[in-house]
C-alpha cells in the first residue's frame, strides 16, 4: 500500500501541486503547539515535511493531542499505544479523526487516514490541525495550551435580542426589495442614439 513507485504524467503533476500547498512555517507553529499541548513526554520531530509525517504517522501524538483538549480522564481515545504494525497505526489515526469530528471539526475539514499515513496530502493534515487549534482557542474552556495568536480566530455567534416594540416597528417599513417610487426614473429621457439623417 505505501510502497508505490514514482508517479508519472498527470499523476505526478497533481502530486506536485498538492505538495506545493504544504507550508513549512505552519509546520513550525503546529509542532510548537503540539509540544506545548501534549507536555514534555512528546519528542520534537525532524524538520521538514517528511519528519513531520513520520512524527504523526503512528497516531500516538495525534491521540495525545485530542485527549489533552478534554478534561483529564475524559479523553475520547482510551488506549494509546505505539505499534509498528500498519493497521494499528491507521486505526489510531482513525480514532483521532473520529474524536476530532466529535470535538467540532467539520467533516469536510478532516483529512483521510491515507493522507497522513502514506504522506500523500500533508497540506490537508496541516489544515485539519490548524482548524483543531482554532476551535480549541474559540471554546475558551481553559484546556488550550500555547499562544492563541498562532491560529486564526473562529467567528462566534453574535445573537441580538429585539423588543416587541422594535419588531412591530419593522413591520410598517416597506423594504427596498418591494420597490420604491423614489430615486431613479425615466423622466426627461430621450430616445437612444442620434436621429436618422436623411439627405
Amino acid at each position: 500500500m505505501a510502497n508505490r513507485g514514482p508517479s508519472y504524467g498527470l499523476s505526478r503533476e497533481v502530486q506536485q501541486k498538492i505538495d506545493r500547498q504544504y507550508d513549512p512555517e505552519l509546520e513550525q507553529i503546529l509542532v510548537r503547539w503540539i509540544l506545548a499541548q501534549c507536555g514534555g513526554d512528546v519528542v520534537q520531530p525532524a524538520p521538514g515535511k517528511d519528519g513531520f509525517q513520520q512524527w504523526l504517522k503512528d497516531g500516538t501524538v495525534l491521540c495525545r493531542l485530542i485527549n489533552s483538549l478534554h478534561p483529564r480522564g475524559q479523553g475520547p481515545v482510551a488506549k494509546i499505544q505505539a505499534s509498528a504494525m500498519a493497521f494499528k497505526q491507521m486505526e489510531q489515526i482513525s480514532q483521532f479523526l473520529q474524536a476530532a469530528e466529535r470535538y467540532g471539526i467539520a467533516a469536510t475539514d478532516i483529512f483521510q487516514t491515507v493522507d497522513l499515513w502514506e504522506g500523500k496530502n500533508m497540506a490537508c493534515v496541516q489544515r485539519t490541525l490548524m482548524n483543531l487549534g482554532s476551535l480549541a482557542v474559540a471554546k475558551g474552556d481553559g484546556l488550550f495550551v500555547g499562544d492563541p495568536n498562532w491560529f486564526p480566530k473562529k467567528s462566534q455567534e453574535n445573537r441580538r435580542v429585539f423588543s416587541e416594540d422594535k419588531l412591530k416597528e419593522g413591520q410598517s417599513v416597506i423594504g427596498l426589495q418591494m420597490g420604491t417610487n423614489r430615486g431613479a426614473s425615466q423622466a426627461g429621457m430621450t430616445g437612444y442614439g442620434m436621429p436618422r439623417q436623411i439627405l
